[in-house]
């Protein structure tokens, strides 16, 4: 992903980075409550649960335009997911390795579009997962009291009620070692780091910092939007 996205409180959206398929041509979009950013293409959420879409649509990611009542959203490289308000999921986009296959899917409260894999959230704190199977990113059926998760690249991050985060998948960068972390509140996987956000407002990182991207250890008073 190369470019990013944001919301203002007013509805409408930013956005910046490359631009190679309009992804970041956002600047008409009105009454936006949400927004997910993909590797080359952005959805936005409306007031009303209709979805925009921008950027590139070669393999169908951004083939939104008939989906109704939505609740959330989350963008993959070449796929998009998101969670209708009866709990349902709907995914438009590469299929080949079933990333996309959550129709049967049902009582989700989030989702999230990593590579070639999906996650979902279901009320009840379980987890549910769909798509390439070879990385382990998948293997989340036996998490419970889950309130939180996020899919990156190849692995798969989840965050229970006791503030404990549980990881699956590649972890060739450490980016699955969090068995430590603890007062945890809220997750996020990069594509090969994971982030967590601890109650106090302090922030961990693991996993590959070639970039920087793990250099987190100075911040403080960070809060969920």
């Amino acid at each position: 992903m190369s470019h990013t996205v944001g919301l203002r409180s007013d509805g409408t959206v930013l956005a910046t980075g490359w631009n190679g398929h309009g992804q970041c041509d956002v600047t008409g979009w009105r009454g936006v409550t949400a927004v997910a950013a993909g590797w080359r293409h952005t959805l936005g959420l409306l007031a009303g649960g209709r979805v925009l879409a921008v950027g590139r649509s070669s393999e169908g990611q951004c083939d939104v335009q008939s989906w109704r009542e939505m609740v959330a959203l989350s963008c993959g490289d070449w796929h998009s997911v998101g969670v209708r308000s009866d709990g349902s999921a709907l995914a438009a986009g590469n299929n080949r390795r079933r990333q996309c296959a959550v129709e049967g899917w049902r009582d989700l409260a989030a989702i999230s579009a990593g590579y070639l894999h999906t996650v979902g959230l279901r009320a009840d704190g379980r987890a549910v997962a769909t798509g390439d199977r070879t990385t382990g990113a998948c293997e989340v059926d036996e998490w419970e009291g889950v309130v939180a998760l996020s899919a990156g690249s190849y692995h798969t991050i989840g965050v229970t009620a006791s503030g404990r985060v549980l990881a699956a998948g590649d972890n060739s960068y450490g980016q699955c070692e969090v068995g430590d972390w603890d007062d945890i509140v809220a997750v996020a996987a990069g594509s090969t780091h994971t982030l967590g956000l601890r109650a106090n407002g302090t922030v961990v990182a693991t996993g590959n910092n070639a970039d920087r991207q793990c250099e987190v250890d100075d911040w403080s008073g960070v809060q969920l939007p």
